[in-house]
């Protein structure tokens, strides 16, 4: 069965290079970090020259990079160590990824912590004149918008929104899982003061990430131990997993132009193709102000008839996805198609196709004419 993998912002195919790489510091650099004999210096040396690559990535200080787990740690480092510096308020979207919506439900519900959801209009894009209008309140405030939506691509702009936050000194954490590896960032640019990263949406490891904190702000521990990470991230550092980040981040960015302009293609080509078979297939956001990476079709198919699609885009060998994977499982709507559909149109099955630089023209095409196929069927 040919196998055809759409699904890459779920998770992406490790970098051969990163598996190499990863190998041999797995093998060699086996020593703990925190050791002070030549086998944890060995260690050391490999995540502190990680971090300083990854500073010297999106132009911070390595002082500002911080690694754990991945983006869902992260975020709740984020937006926990600021309500532990007194924020009272957030500001955020009903579209943000789960991993940023629940912790900050759940201090507002446990904490009374107070919270106010901007509009987003039918593309994802939420409304900046609100935004100053509640901020011009004072309150301790954080805003946490993601800057690039994983289910319909959507890109806000962080220079601007950083710099309503910073005229009206409120704080401004940035999801950009979505982001880091697929679009360069310079946050000596951007009025930002905390962005998140895994390694695996960038064909590095799963279980590694970063998160950026400007030095002018200080954060909590979530996990609490040692003094690793300068004491905000208790235990042994995974390095084989720091080093994977690093060189497939460092693969990401080599050749971005070249890939970037591929992967568009790419999803110009699937689009085409299934415009082509299919009448009546909508675009679930826009598909011009979205990352190159992501598509979001909604289909001209009753909803009820999700899981037996479902079953034979698995019998044709394509892996894409009705929402995150994060909710996989769950018999709800998306909750971000939710807010910018109306409903009728949240009736029909919408798909995710997300798409890499390891993907061919063959599978694009492979991948529409299946889908014409199933549909017809169905």
């Amino acid at each position: 069965m040919k196998k055809v993998y759409l699904d890459n912002a779920a998770t992406t195919q490790i970098n051969p290079k990163v598996v190499d790489e990863m190998t041999a510091v797995l093998a060699n650099s086996y020593g703990n970090p925190s050791s002070t004999h030549f086998f944890g210096r060995d260690s050391k040396t490999i995540i502190e020259l990680s971090r300083k690559f990854i500073a010297n990535t999106f132009n911070a200080k390595p002082k500002e990079i911080f690694f754990t787990s991945g983006g869902t740690e992260s975020n709740n480092m984020i937006i926990k160590s600021c309500i532990r510096h007194g924020i009272e308020r957030i500001i955020t979207t009903k579209i943000e990824h789960k991993a940023v919506l629940n912790p900050i439900l759940s201090l507002h519900n446990n904490q009374k912590v107070e919270l106010e959801f901007l509009s987003i209009d039918c593309e994802g894009n939420p409304d900046l004149n609100e935004l100053k209008s509640l901020l011009s309140k004072p309150k301790k405030t954080l805003v946490s918008l993601m800057h690039i939506n994983n289910e319909i691509g959507t890109m806000i702009d962080l220079e601007s929104i950083g710099s309503i936050c910073h005229s009206h000194n409120a704080l401004f954490h940035s999801d950009t899982v979505q982001t880091i590896g697929h679009f360069p960032l310079d946050l000596s640019l951007i009025n930002i003061d905390f962005i998140t990263c895994s390694a695996h949406k960038f064909h590095g490891p799963k279980g590694v990430g970063f998160t950026y904190i400007n030095e002018k702000n200080k954060a909590f521990p979530l996990i609490e131990g040692g003094e690793q990470e300068r004491g905000l991230r208790g235990g042994t550092e995974s390095t084989h997993n720091i080093h994977g980040l690093k060189i497939a981040l460092e693969e990401a960015y080599k050749n971005l132009s070249d890939d970037q302009k591929k992967v568009k293609s790419l999803k110009e080509l699937f689009l085409e193709k299934i415009h082509e078979s299919i009448e009546n297939v909508e675009i679930n956001g826009n598909f011009n102000k979205s990352s190159y990476t992501i598509l979001n079709l909604r289909f001209p198919i009753p909803n009820n008839k999700k899981d037996l699609i479902n079953f034979k885009l698995e019998l044709a060998g394509i892996a894409c996805s009705s929402g995150s994977a994060c909710q996989s499982g769950s018999s709800e709507p998306s909750h971000v198609l939710s807010e910018i559909l109306s409903q009728e149109e949240i009736k029909k099955i919408s798909i995710r196709f997300s798409f890499s630089k390891f993907n061919s023209k063959n599978e694009i095409i492979y991948a529409a004419d299946s889908i014409k196929k199933i549909l017809s069927e169905c």
